[in-house]
């Protein structure tokens, strides 16, 4: 054959080519070498190949059990006060909040609050946000700076006489005369909270 050049066409199971070139004289480890670097590029090429047609196949069997399920929401902790002293919007109130633990303060106030036209579920996150702040929920709290006092941080504390003589010790008395400035001034608990948020008193 001389210096004519043979071209041999061998094709792979995965589709693959590989030209190989013989000449009169060629040396024989350089093809050898040649051969070693296209039957591995080829080998690799063949995996991936595979590898992608499983993948394929896989994805055509695939079938959707449920539908997935979402977290659960947290409950609002604000809501929009209507300004009628009624309730809050229906779409901005959370899941009603649970009764807090019987023989707490939480829980007087839990108790009260329908005894003002509010709803206790409703309101009370929005109660408990501000007085959590404002007291820690202590009948004997004072701001040694203001000199508010009580759990609704009465200014000053006397004022709380309104609601009963006992208004230095009584958490019953305290959360009463707390509930009763939250309605005349914001109309809910939740209207109070919202203007505590954006000033940091109310």
């Amino acid at each position: 054959m001389g210096t004519s050049m043979a071209a041999i066409l061998a094709v792979t199971s995965g589709g693959y080519v590989a030209l190989r070139a013989h000449s009169h004289g060629a040396d024989p480890v350089a093809v050898a070498a040649a051969e070693v670097r296209v039957s591995h590029a080829a080998a690799v090429l063949e995996q991936e190949r595979q590898h992608m047609i499983l993948i394929d196949a896989a994805s055509r069997t695939m079938s959707v059990e449920s539908a997935p399920k979402l977290a659960a929401q947290p409950a609002a902790t604000v809501a929009p006060a209507t300004g009628t002293g009624g309730t809050v919007a229906d779409e901005a109130a959370g899941p009603p909040a649970p009764p807090p633990n019987p023989g707490t303060a939480q829980s007087v106030a839990y108790s009260l609050l329908p005894s003002f036209g509010f709803d206790a579920a409703t309101e009370f996150p929005c109660l408990n946000d501000i007085w959590s702040r404002e007291s820690g929920w202590r009948y004997d709290a004072e701001n040694a700076t203001s000199g508010a006092y009580g759990i609704p941080q009465a200014l000053p504390g006397s004022k709380m006489a309104t609601a009963g003589p006992d208004w230095q010790t009584s958490v019953s008395t305290q959360v009463k005369w707390g509930l009763g400035y939250i309605k005349s001034r914001y109309g809910t608990p939740c209207g109070g909270w919202s203007f505590w948020q954006a000033h940091g008193w109310y």
